[in-house]
This record gives C-alpha cells, structure tokens and sequence, in this order.
C-alpha cells in the first residue's frame, strides 16, 4: 500500500451554489415585479369601485325615496351605509308593527343607542310617511342580517293585538309606498317578497300580528301597481 494519498476524484453530485443563480435572480425579480403589479392594480380598483360605488354619490339632505313622504332621520348607529342594490340585491319587504304610537317609535328610532330603525315609520291616523333611511342603505330592523341586507323594513303605528290602529288610511298609504318599492327593485307583489316580521328566519317576534289583513293588503298593493 502506497503512503503517497491519492488524487481526489471527481464529485458524482453537482457542485454547490453558495447563492442563487443569475437565472433564479432574474426569474424571481420578475415574478416579485408581477405580484407586485397584481396587488397595485387590485388595489386600484378597489379605490375606482369605492370611487364609483353608490356610497359615494353625493346625497342631499333631506332627499326621500317615496313621493310625499317627510324626512325623519334615524341615529346613523341604527342602519349602515350601502349602495344598494348595486351591493346588496333588494328583494324583500318587511312589514313591522312597533307596539308604541307614531311619536314614540319616531324617537326610539333617533335613540343611538337602540341599535336598530326601519326605513319607513307610517302614521295611523292619515297613513302620513316618515322616512327614516335611504332605500340604499341597510337599516337593522329585521333582526336577521341577511333579511337586513335584502329588504326595505316599514313601521306600522300601532300594537299587534289591538285592531283599532290598522285605519283605511295606513292600509292605503302603505300599500302606494310598497307598490313604488316593488316597482322600483322589480319585486313580485305576493306573500313569499312581502312579509311579516314574524316571517323573518330566526327572529321571535309576533308583528304585526293577528288582526293585520295580509288578503286586503296585497290587493291594495296590486291595485296600485297596476
């Protein structure tokens, strides 16, 4: 046996890079660049969209959506801000009873801290329409966010159990308002778009009750969008 060490012999494996490659380098710098870009322009149209939305049209105060009614705005803490229906499809009426009078509901509606409103309050005595909210925002009335995403929500003056409330003149005065809703958000006029609170999924409540005439009603409804 030889004392003289043998030549080294040629690696089987590939020899190492200590860093990477001119070719990952510029792979790699372009794939970072086109991320990079991705983002930017996601990001930009994110800005256009909010730009564009319906949320930033400009808004003039004291604008409503039904003819005739007066405006009456609920505390902002009570509804959200939206573009409906260009966010939120519009395709349901809700129809709300809220166990207090006209002047009462109105107030509680104005109270930040009751935490819900509906888009319209009606008057008992002459069907005379406060609007609370725009019809392109999300008002939390149904107690459903889902229902509160899809729907427009109507107060009627008045108590569920108490039949005397429910006058000639609110049934006829809801009925245009409802009408014009279902006109403008191409809603069919019948019992599964136009329902009660009651009717809302997940939600206990008995409004607006027993004594209310959905027959009588949807037939004022139909008589006025014909």
């Amino acid at each position: 046996m030889s004392d003289r060490s043998a030549p080294p012999q040629p690696s089987e494996e590939p020899p190492v890079h200590r860093g990477p490659s001119r070719r990952a380098l510029i792979l790699g710098g372009t794939a970072v660049a086109l991320g990079a870009g991705a983002v930017a322009r996601r990001e930009e149209l994110a800005r256009w969209w909010w730009r564009y939305s319906a949320m930033e049209e400009p808004r003039v105060e004291g604008e409503v959506d039904h003819p005739g009614a007066e405006w009456i705005p609920a505390a902002r803490a009570n509804l959200r801000r939206a573009g409906r229906p260009r966010d939120y499809p519009i395709d349901r009426v809700v129809i709300h009873m809220p166990e207090a009078t006209y002047p009462i509901t109105l107030r509680v509606f104005q109270d930040p801290s009751h935490g819900a409103a509906t888009h319209y309050v009606l008057r008992a005595e002459d069907g005379h329409v406060a609007q609370l909210a725009r019809e392109l925002d999300v008002a939390y009335h149904a107690g459903n966010r889902a229902f509160n995403e899809r729907s427009i929500g109507i107060e009627h003056e008045g108590w569920a159990h108490d039949p005397s409330t429910l006058t000639d003149a609110m049934y006829e005065s809801s009925a245009r308002l409802v009408a014009g809703i279902c006109d403008r958000y191409g809603i069919p006029v019948d019992r599964e778009h136009i329902v009660g609170h009651n009717e809302v999924p997940d939600v206990v409540r008995i409004c607006p009750g027993p004594h209310w005439d959905w027959d009588r009603y949807l037939e004022l409804v139909r008589r006025e969008a014909a």
